[in-house]
């Protein structure tokens, strides 16, 4: 059995943090360190790795963490002026929390790429 990510230490109430979104697939908490001055990070409850193991069965969570992405935005109130959504894939590409999460980053002007 794989050690506990730190989101699920989370959920778990091993590791306080403040939860600013749930329902019964998803949660979300403020990022901390964050990118920008929004950043949220939308956690699936369902433990999945990396992108790269998401299967065909996870299709409807991982549109569902895009909804809520949605939803925060417009309760964050940077929906429209703009916002970026990012997953990151295993080291190089930037994950350092091997429990897939979506970030929501926004509420300023981000550096084009």
């Amino acid at each position: 059995m794989q050690e506990k990510s730190i989101f699920q230490m989370i959920l778990d109430k091993e590791i306080e943090s403040e939860i600013i979104y749930e329902d019964d697939q998803i949660f979300s908490i403020k990022d901390i360190n964050p990118a920008a001055k929004v950043h949220l990070l939308i956690i699936p409850k369902k433990r999945i790795n990396t992108i790269n193991e998401v299967k065909n069965e996870d299709k409807d969570l991982i549109g569902s963490m895009v909804l809520v992405a949605k939803e925060l935005a417009k309760k964050y109130e940077i929906d429209q002026s703009g916002y970026r959504l990012v997953w990151n894939t295993n080291s190089d590409g930037g994950q350092t929390v091997f429990h897939i999460h979506l970030h929501l980053l926004g509420g300023e002007k981000l550096r084009e790429f």
